[in-house]
């Protein structure tokens, strides 16, 4: 394994938990969004949350979100266009606990 490259102040970077460890980490925060029955995105929970990013962002995210959906604590109740204006007017979706992560269970 190479000698890992220590940053300009020399410190070691700090190495990004494994997708599994991530998951653990910031599941809690959407468990808690999920029994308010607000509406949300997974944006605004991270950033209120001050949530790690995970290994993979551009996957991750989505994959995490839709196990959620699996496990029954959240529903995709719509989109929302200006949370990113983008040149493609890519859409941000939106999502709520559903009634059973609202009654507490679901977790």
């Amino acid at each position: 394994m190479p000698a890992q490259q220590p940053t300009l102040d020399g410190t070691l970077p700090t190495p990004a938990p494994d997708y599994h460890t991530w998951c653990d980490q910031v599941r809690p925060a959407f468990v808690e969004a999920a029994r308010t029955g607000q509406r949300f995105t997974t944006y605004e929970i991270a950033r209120e949350n001050d949530l790690p990013e995970p290994p993979c962002a551009r996957a991750d995210w989505g994959n995490f979100t839709q196990s959620l959906v699996r496990d029954g604590l959240l529903e995709h109740c719509g989109f929302d266009r200006s949370l990113r204006p983008t040149g493609e007017h890519s859409a941000v979706s939106v999502w709520r606990g559903t009634r059973a992560a609202q009654a507490g269970r679901a977790a």
